[in-house]
């Protein structure tokens, strides 16, 4: 059986954090390890995060769309932002990376999905926005016992 719910919000930081409690709410049902949701909540940071900084430069006129769909022991995620997009989707992916140095943002934010999740790919146009889709494996052992 498939579970799905889409979430949308403004472009606030504050929103954040909305996001992040939200999804690992819904995903909750699962029974991911303590481990896994952290590391779902923390990606679900960086996505949004990066939406609101670098697609919409923190314009709360922006609205971040959220979706996820929960599938046996597999958990999709899909993070849209409709703002700047990215330029070079493969520079962005690098470690270190941000074109915000003033706001002494790490560049860490797709290395850190690359490691917490077993799938992400990244489609941008400029002018057009950024789609981050986000795949996770559940451990079995707990997402059976459901």
């Amino acid at each position: 059986m498939r579970n799905t719910m889409e979430l949308q919000f403004s472009a606030l930081s504050q929103n954040e954090s909305f996001a992040r409690v939200t999804v690992a709410a819904f995903i909750a049902q699962l029974d991911p390890t303590m481990d896994e949701l952290t590391e779902i909540k923390t990606v679900i940071s960086e996505a949004v995060t990066n939406a609101i900084i670098h697609g919409y430069n923190n314009n709360p006129d922006g609205i971040v769309y959220i979706a996820a769909a929960l599938e046996e022991d597999t958990v999709h995620i899909t993070i849209r932002d409709e703002g700047a997009g990215i330029a070079d989707v493969e520079e962005a992916r690098q470690p270190l990376f941000t074109t915000k140095p003033e706001l002494e943002r790490s560049g860490m934010g797709f290395t850190i999905m690359e490691n917490f999740m077993d799938d992400i790919s990244v489609e941008s146009s400029p002018s057009f926005g950024t789609t981050v889709k986000l795949l996770k494996h559940l451990s079995k052992s707990k997402a059976l016992c459901n």
